[in-house]
C-alpha cells in the first residue's frame, strides 16, 4: 500500500527524526513501514521524473529511515542516517521534492559526503558520495533534519 506524501507547510517536515533501536528497527511493523515507503516512492515514476530517494518525515513519519535509488540498481534502505562529512567544495544542484510540489532550484550542496546508516537488517553501513549520488543523500538526510531544500542556498529557478 502506497503512502501518503505530505506536503509544505506541513510542520512534520520541519521537525528533527528520531533514532531507530535495532530491535525497532526489528519490528514486523517497522519492516513493513520499509516496504510501503518503497511502494511510494516507485508510485511517483512519471513520464517527468524518475524517484530517487523519499524520507519518512515526507511520508509523516519522524523517524530517521530514508529510502535511495543511488546507483539505478533499485531502491535501498538507510536508517538512522547522517553525514559524517562534507567536502569544502560546493557545487549547484537543480532540485525538486515530493514534499514541495511545483517548485524546483538550484541549491549548493557540498561535492563530496562521507553517509554513515544501517540497512534495513541493522548492519553498518558507510560510504564516501560525489556527484549525483552525494546530492541525493545530502537531500534525503535533511528531511531528516527537518530541512527542505527551499530552506537551504536555493535559486527557485521555476514554479508552477
Amino acid at each position: 500500500m502506497a503512502l501518503t506524501i505530505i506536503h509544505n507547510p506541513d510542520p512534520r517536515l520541519h521537525q528533527m527524526s528520531v533514532d531507530l533501536s535495532k530491535e525497532e528497527l526489528a519490528l514486523p511493523e517497522t519492516q513493513t513501514f520499509i516496504d510501503q515507503m518503497i511502494e511510494t516512492m516507485k508510485a511517483q515514476k512519471s513520464n517527468e521524473s524518475t524517484p530517487v530517494g523519499l524520507a519518512a518525515p515526507q511520508v509523516g513519519v519522524n523517524k530517521r529511515i530514508i529510502i535511495v535509488d543511488h546507483d539505478g540498481t533499485g531502491p535501498k534502505v538507510y536508517v538512522n542516517a547522517r553525514v559524517s562529512s562534507l567536502s569544502p567544495r560546493l557545487v549547484d544542484s537543480p532540485e525538486g521534492c515530493y514534499s514541495v510540489p511545483g517548485t524546483w532550484g538550484t541549491v549548493k550542496r557540498h561535492k563530496r559526503a562521507f553517509v554513515k546508516a544501517l540497512d534495513r537488517h541493522g548492519n553498518k553501513v558507510a560510504m564516501r558520495v560525489s556527484g549525483f549520488e552525494g546530492i541525493v543523500f545530502q537531500h534525503e538526510i535533511d528531511h531528516l533534519d527537518g530541512v527542505l531544500f527551499i530552506d537551504r542556498d536555493v535559486t527557485i529557478t521555476k514554479t508552477i
